[in-house]
């Protein structure tokens, strides 16, 4: 179940065939999902809710390279390799998403997927990108239970078309606004004036108080209070709490500080909804672009050219590539809402789904259920 499903629609713009991250050409996602075990917390044991998932950002050998960008709204949070990304304004590695506790293995785990795919003897390296979000509230987080061979699981079973959203990989535990979350994706067209552009976006949603939250500027959050549907087992929600990621990818030719702008617009798109960036939240956004290829300096051991000819969109151009991230950013947290489901973690901890009857009655009372697809 998606936003659209339910008649919610978000923006103006049009969307990609999947209206999916995977709508950007040669982009790969796998998800491992990790879900054993009930009862009382036992560090080590149990109960695990879960994973990890990976984005290929593109169909080239694995040491291509493509320009990149990053930006972080509130640094609560990690994601490995923005240094380097920064520095050279590359993108080097697949991108993993997991929880908090799982960063490591989960870089360990991308390199040595790197070194089988140069082959044993290559000269290589490799900084990975992992990014995390904190889901200690329904999982055994310090039990550390995301091993290596559950990122080669993802990896393996990477692929383009329909992505799974909702309680899977990295979003299993996860969750936004007082409801269960976990990852969503949603993509938007631009047509230039040559040639259109597709903008998708991955969001690991695990942000955001519940009386803030706004779906297509429906107050949905003050509407659905925890009187209605409880947080956690808990009374009060702690305000603020959580991180989201977020992953932009476009076909457009941009150079690095463009990505960089766009991933700015996917902090803009989280604000759409409510969320502000607080103090406890880790807001960490990554942009990256294939509109210009073959930028490696060596690529299967034959030097290349010492130049390489990039295109570039004109800055006078780009605004309708920042509208289309922050409503992609958008439609990609409800889907994330929308698609998760009530899980039942640790010590009996309840995240409760969004009741889809709910949230259109509120959404139709205020005008804004445009009729299900």
């Amino acid at each position: 179940m998606r936003a659209r499903d339910l008649g919610i629609v978000i923006g103006q713009l049009p969307t990609g065939p999947l209206n999916a991250f995977t709508d950007v050409a040669g982009i790969r996602v796998g998800h491992t999902t990790l879900v054993e075990g009930d009862g009382p917390l036992r560090v080590g044991h149990g109960p695990v809710r879960t994973g990890v998932t990976v984005i290929v950002p593109h169909d080239g050998p694995s040491h291509e390279a493509l320009y990149a960008g990053a930006h972080t709204l509130n640094g609560n949070g990690e994601m490995t390799g923005l240094a380097w990304i920064a520095e050279s304004g590359m993108l080097t590695t697949p991108i993993g998403l997991t929880n908090t506790h799982s960063v490591g293995m989960v870089h360990h785990a991308l390199i040595e997927a790197h070194r089988r795919a140069a082959g044993n003897g290559a000269n290589h390296w490799s900084l990975p990108v992992v990014a995390e979000t904190w889901d200690g509230y329904l999982n055994d987080v310090d039990g550390q239970h995301v091993r290596a061979e559950h990122v080669f699981a993802a990896l393996a079973v990477a692929a383009g078309g329909p992505v799974a959203e909702g309680n899977v990989g990295g979003g299993t535990g996860m969750k936004a606004f007082g409801f269960k979350a976990g990852i969503g994706t949603a993509s938007r067209v631009v047509a230039g004036e040559r040639d259109s552009y597709t903008v998708g976006v991955l969001v690991q949603a695990n942000h955001g108080a519940r009386g803030r939250l706004r779906i297509d500027g429906v107050p949905v959050g003050e509407e659905v209070g925890v009187d209605v549907v409880p947080w956690l087992g808990r009374p009060v929600p702690p305000e603020g709490a959580g991180s989201v990621i977020g992953i932009v990818a476009t076909d457009a030719p941009l150079l690095p500080h463009q990505c960089r702008r766009l991933a700015q617009r996917a902090s803009l798109g989280v604000a759409m909804m409510g969320a502000a960036g607080e103090n406890s939240s880790g807001d960490l956004f990554l942009a990256f672009a294939t509109g210009n290829r073959g930028l490696t300096a060596r690529e299967d051991g034959v030097e290349r050219p010492a130049t390489a000819s990039v295109t570039t969109l004109n800055d006078e151009h780009i605004d309708s590539l920042f509208y289309a991230v922050i409503e992609a950013t958008e439609e990609a947290v409800v889907n994330a809402l929308v698609a998760a489901e009530t899980m039942t973690g640790r010590d009996g901890i309840t995240a409760h789904a969004i009741p889809h009857d709910l949230l259109t009655a509120v959404m139709d009372r205020y005008g804004r259920l445009r009729g299900r697809s």
